[in-house]
Formats: structure tokens, sequence, C-alpha cells
């Protein structure tokens, strides 16, 4: 059976994606951030169109919802709210994200510049109770996201493995559309889990259209973290498979 790759519609996903200044950012430490991430499995045929070709999809297919504060960073607080789509760049597994949403202008124009991120403007809330935590997101004033954790559960933080984020961007320099590699490093100081549940999600606002159908619930975990948005390490040509399409841009 041949490999799969990503179907994504570029010409129409082009349209919308940031510039990137170079590739020759320096890191951000942000420290005490608070992390909270739900997997859920989504029907795999439609949802590979949702991943550039230079991407696997990931078997099952699964979609990652990320809500994270920020209470400290070189331009001030924020937070953000993001989807993304399972895949694999050769053998490694990443999210492609589909669009960040974030709460500061400042925010939003060094993380688009800096990472590639595809952030636009949009409230994003996080609500931590003693039973549950609870995210909410919305773009003026209609909400785009509702997500919960469950049945609040201590564990390690060693237990906790997040996967690197794939952003498709312009580089400013040549023009060219490009998909970053985005793998920060996060220090782990609290780490729980619980059951996921997604109660709202308006797929348009994250540009999935009918291609994000969710299925059976994956796993739930509340996080908080010094988190290192790292120098760029690889960026990939879109249009190729990770193995013949990537260049390295740092050590």
């Amino acid at each position: 059976m041949p490999p799969r790759f990503g179907k994504l519609d570029l010409a129409t996903w082009a349209k919308s994606a940031p510039t990137i200044n170079g590739y020759k950012t320096e890191p951000w430490i942000l420290k005490g951030a608070k992390i909270l991430t739900i997997n859920m499995e989504i029907d795999d045929d439609p949802a590979d169109n949702l991943i550039p070709a230079t991407m696997h999809p990931s078997i099952p297919e699964y979609a990652i919802f990320c809500v994270t504060t920020y209470p400290d960073s070189p331009v001030g607080e924020f937070s953000i709210a993001e989807v993304r789509v399972s895949g694999r760049t050769g053998v490694r597994p990443r999210g492609f994200v589909l669009r960040s949403y974030c709460d500061n202008d400042d925010a939003r124009r060094e993380l688009a510049a800096r990472w590639g991120y595809p952030t636009v403007a949009g409230e994003v809330k996080l609500d931590v109770r003693h039973d549950r935590v609870v995210a909410r997101a919305s773009a003026g004033g209609k909400p785009v996201l509702e997500c919960e954790l469950l049945d609040r559960d201590m564990i390690s933080g060693g237990d906790i493995q997040y996967i690197a984020s794939m952003h498709l961007a312009r580089n400013k320099d040549d023009g060219k559309l490009v998909l970053v590699q985005v793998d920060p490093e996060f220090t782990f100081s609290k780490a729980e889990r619980g059951k996921p549940k997604i109660l709202l999600l308006d797929n348009n606002a994250f540009g999935a259209g009918t291609n994000l159908r969710l299925d059976n619930p994956i796993s739930a975990t509340f996080t908080t973290a010094d988190v290192t948005l790292p120098k760029l390490r690889y960026v990939c040509n879109p249009e190729l498979p990770a193995m013949q399409g990537t260049t390295k841009v740092a050590a």
C-alpha cells in the first residue's frame, strides 16, 4: 500500500499565511504557562485535506486542541487557542496548526513574524476550577471553541510529551511559502490528566470546513510549565515529502 500524503489546498491556505521575517529569531523564555491540551480522534479521509503534502497523516488521525495562558512575555501577558491536525514529517510526529486565536496585538505580530504562527484576533479564557479546567475562545464576540478537562488527577510531568508544531508561512526574504517547524521546550512544575470534552467547535472559524469531524476522545492534560519558544531549526517545502524538501536553518 503506498504511503498517504496530505492534500491541503495550498493556493487557498496561502492567502491567509502569515509572513515570517526570516529564520534567525531568538528564543523567548515564557515562565509559568498554563496549558490545556485535548486530543480527539477525527475522521481520517476528510482530515487529509487539512495537512500539507509534506506530511503523512497519522494513523489514527487526531486533532489537538490547545489553549495556553502566558502570564509573562516580552510583550506582556497573552493567551492563545489553536487547533492542530496530527501527522508526521518523515517519521516524526507533528501537528499542523490550522489557526491560532490570540488576545494580545503585540503577541500576534511577534508570533507570526518570528515563528510563523497563523494568528488572528480573539478572546481567550482559561478557567481553572476544583473539578475541571474550562477553556473558551471567541472572535468578535462569537464563540469558536469551548472545551474542558474533567475529573482532575495529578500525574508526573515526565508523562507529558507534546509534539512540535508546523506553521504554513511566507518567508519575507524570498517570498517562498514554507512549512516552519516550531518545537518548544517545556519544564513542567505541575501536570494533571482528566477526561476530555469538546463542548463547542466552529469548524469554519479554524478554516476546517467539513473536513474536521470529531470522533473518539483520546486524552486531556493540564500543565504548568516554563516554555522556551526556540530558534528555528528546520523549514519544509509544503509541496514535497519531508525527506526531500526539508532544509536545516540552524544547529
